[in-house]
């Protein structure tokens, strides 16, 4: 028997209702902040993620589903989303249309890494991205909007906050940190020893417990930040005691890409496990131009569903729609013609075998319709259908025409 590959879920039943369930909650609060959909190619040259997620990275260095195609060109699975929203907006020029362009997507990713809970190969996200808004506001908004999502599913969280500086007081500051993890000696690992000539600040997002140890008494980003930098991270978290959104600072705060700049955050949950994070993003008013774009300022978040999934609360369902079920085989092509009528209006679940009231109400019952109806010889003949109302259990004989 052919199985799913490691780490590859399928998504079924009450997955699924959960699944759609995510989708449409956040599809319909990102449509309220005034975003718009967008869907780009699971499939994407591997220099897009080079470039923009950065080679310091763990995704690009150990997890990317990378390969070279029939074409010799040299492609991957997207491991994440914003680059490939950054290069379509590059690509359709809208970086030198100017003004502002706001996005959402959802779908799903792959990373090559040992799967646990909550973590598989193919994961799916859901993520905003907002670019032309030079202002702290646009930060706060992202937030505000991560946390209406969360809270339109059940979903209670911790707020985690950080900058990272900008090209004005991020160099002085990797180069204290520098000095401060060469002097830790032999004792780091290997990643962090790899991520001092790449990229050092990412030393401070190791999950070795030894290296966390060491790195305690590291000089802060948050105590070098530049004036710019200080009073926008000032007025984020006024806007955000002003909107009531609780937060706290995680100086340790980095995120796991290479492109961020200025405002970090993370959404944590404390109801699974160690992998706490359940939503993440700031600010990356670099990136559009790394790509060779023009120099765009903007801010994202992406939230991954599965992570999400065992915690969200699911509103309670009503009945709704229809079910016809034929009693006799002759029945079972005017059932196929009302159930053809009827959807344009409402739903209806139709069987196509001829059985008896019992088991045609069971089915009924299973699919959580409001209304079961039931067609036989005898209603055929008088032109009529037995009609039940399975919320009240009202029970009616009515004319076809009128259905």
């Amino acid at each position: 028997m052919i199985k799913s590959l490691r780490g590859m879920n399928d998504i079924l039943s009450e997955d699924y209702e959960r699944f759609t369930h995510f989708i449409n909650t956040a599809t319909n609060i990102a449509q309220k902040y005034g975003y718009h959909f967008i869907e780009t190619p699971l499939l994407e040259e591997t220099a897009l993620f080079k470039r923009s997620v950065g080679e310091s990275s763990d995704i690009v260095g150990k997890e990317m589903y990378q390969f070279i195609d029939k074409g010799d060109n040299d492609v991957c699975l997207r491991p994440e989303g914003t680059a490939g929203v950054v290069r379509a907006f590059i690509q359709k020029k809208l970086d030198k249309a100017g003004g502002i362009h706001r996005f959402f997507y959802h779908g799903p990713m792959f990373r090559y890494e040992r799967p646990q809970k909550g973590r598989l190969r193919e994961f799916h996200q859901f993520g905003v991205e907002s670019f032309g808004v030079d202002s702290v506001y646009e930060d706060a908004t992202m937030i505000m909007m991560v946390s209406d999502i969360l809270k339109a599913l059940g979903i209670g969280y911790r707020l985690q906050l950080n900058s990272l500086g900008d090209n004005n007081c991020m160099p002085q500051y990797r180069e204290k940190l520098v000095e401060f993890v060469k002097g830790c000696g032999d004792d780091i690992c290997e990643d962090c020893i790899r991520r001092l000539d790449t990229n050092p600040i990412r030393v401070l997002d190791c999950k070795n417990e030894s290296c966390q140890a060491l790195y305690k008494d590291a000089p802060k980003l948050i105590n070098c930040l530049c004036k710019n930098c200080e009073d926008d991270f000032s007025s984020l978290k006024k806007i955000l005691e002003d909107n009531n959104i609780d937060y706290e600072i995680d100086t340790n705060l980095v995120r796991g890409l290479d492109y961020y700049s200025k405002t970090a955050f993370e959404f944590v949950s404390d109801n699974i496990g160690s992998q706490s994070a359940i939503a993440g993003g700031g600010r990356y008013d670099r990136l559009v131009e790394f790509l060779d774009g023009r120099p765009t300022p903007a801010v994202g978040f992406a939230m991954g569903i599965e992570r999400l999934m065992e915690l969200i609360v699911m509103p309670e369902v009503s009945r709704e729609g229809y079910y016809i079920g034929a009693m006799d085989e002759e029945a079972v092509s005017l059932v196929v013609k009302l159930a053809h009528k009827k959807r344009k209006t409402d739903r209806v679940i139709i069987d196509y075998k001829a059985k008896n009231f019992k088991n045609h109400i069971k089915s009924a019952d299973k699919e959580n319709v409001k209304y079961f109806c039931i067609i036989g010889s005898n209603e055929i003949q008088s032109a009529t259908m037995t009609v039940k109302n399975l919320e009240d259990k009202t029970q009616r004989t009515m004319d076809l025409k009128d259905f």
